[in-house]
């Protein structure tokens, strides 16, 4: 077993889909409309869906937004350089909710951002030997 794809529903697919190219560096793999079910799912992510988990968007048409509940927790991506990362995804317009340090009560350093429906994305920086794997 392989984890496929991870799934969030978006207000704005097209404003989530150029966060997320364009901001974060994915690329668009497919999209779909389903119009008799009136919703459209694009499928991005930084490699081919056979090699690699995709971001699942799904864009209910007549839904413009969604609260968030206490449920959802992150997406997590690994970053070779989490400063410099940051600075990327600010000068994009992203938002940077937590700007890189050590995490509490450890020596991992992340940041948080927050994409364009308010769903958080953590960033990890990567080790060399994470980097090497």
């Amino acid at each position: 077993m392989r984890l496929l794809h991870v799934m969030l529903r978006v207000g704005d697919l097209d404003r989530s889909i150029a966060f997320y190219t364009d901001v974060l560096g994915m690329t668009l793999l497919r999209r779909k409309d389903y119009a008799e079910g009136r919703f459209t799912l694009a499928f991005l992510g930084y490699g081919p869906e056979s090699e690699t988990t995709v971001l699942e968007l799904t864009h209910n048409w007549d839904t413009p937004a969604y609260e968030l509940g206490t449920a959802y927790g992150h997406l997590a991506l690994g970053v070779d350089d989490i400063h410099g990362a940051c600075d990327h995804i600010a000068e994009r317009g992203g938002r940077v909710v937590r700007p890189p340090g050590p995490m509490k009560h450890g020596s991992t350093v992340i940041a948080f951002i927050e994409d364009p429906d308010g769903y958080k994305v953590e960033l990890i920086q990567l080790s060399s030997r994470q980097q090497a794997a």
